[in-house]
């Protein structure tokens, strides 16, 4: 679990799960001179309690689950965050009757305003919040890559691997890092022996317009065994920087993971390049 994944529409949906709560506790319909229970109450409210709240509750939990699950986990064929939204509409519409059918003899209490309102909130989040730029950015700032030192500078205290402008590992192959506009040339890695001709044969260059850089994925992706075959080796995270070494194809990239290994990452929509 990586707080890092969460959007600020991810803060709205905790923040509407709060008030959710609270608006449990209290009135949900008001008359002068009787004091009513909470909608925790079933005999008096019916099926206020599960229709309107829990379901709201049960949303907000789905939403936020979903963004620390892998992409392709689902349930019944659906990822958790589709369940999350047909449960936060749902919760919105229960409420919204249960405005306009209040008895006559009763007054909309302070627990039904609020409720209808945090409700309405996780439906509108969960439907358009990953198309509203305010929403869909990230909750925490992420940490920015570390400005490259100048010849003989001393290192960033506390730098480590996973990070860019980082230390390698004792003992791990230095990878090529660019500087900042500037464009490094990978190192050649060594290619298989020929025991016929007695000399190496050159290993296939990248892309002549590819640079190494740093990046960081907005969520959890597997990590592909390089030489193709559908063998997961690794699983990305938010919130951490790899190197890409090499592209491959139109689109996937040949990362390397702060362990050292090497996969292909196929899915590189929206990742964040450091």
């Amino acid at each position: 679990m990586n707080i890092r994944s969460l959007t600020r529409g991810d803060g709205v949906v905790i923040g509407a799960a709060v008030l959710l709560f609270i608006a449990s506790f209290l009135d949900f319909y008001s008359t002068t001179g009787v004091d009513l229970p909470s909608p925790w109450d079933t005999d008096a409210y019916r099926l206020v309690l599960p229709s309107v709240f829990l379901l709201g509750f049960i949303a907000a939990g789905l939403l936020i689950a979903g963004r620390f699950q892998p992409e392709s986990r689902k349930v019944l064929g659906l990822p958790l965050a589709a369940w999350g939204t047909v449960l936060a509409v749902s919760a919105a519409w229960s409420a919204l009757w249960a405005l306009i059918t209040c008895p006559s003899t009763f007054d909309l209490g302070a627990g039904a305003v609020i409720a209808f309102l945090s409700t309405l909130a996780l439906a509108g989040v969960s439907l358009f919040g990953a198309k509203v730029p305010a929403l869909a950015g990230s909750l925490v700032p992420e940490a920015r890559p570390a400005a490259p030192q100048p010849y003989g500078g001393q290192p960033q205290p506390g730098a480590g691997y996973g990070y860019p402008g980082g230390q390698q590992p004792y003992g791990s192959t230095p990878q090529p890092v660019p500087p900042y506009g500037g464009t490094a040339t990978p190192a050649p890695a060594p290619g298989p022996q020929d025991s016929g001709a007695g000399h190496q044969a050159a290993a296939p260059a990248p892309a002549a317009d590819f640079s190494p850089f740093w990046f960081a994925v907005p969520v959890a992706r597997p990590l592909f065994a390089e030489d193709g075959s559908p063998t997961q080796i690794a699983e990305l995270a938010p919130g951490t920087w790899y190197l890409a070494v090499e592209q491959r194809g139109g689109a996937a990239l040949v990362a390397q993971t702060q362990d050292g290994r090497r996969g292909i990452l196929s899915d590189t929509s929206g990742i964040q390049r450091g």
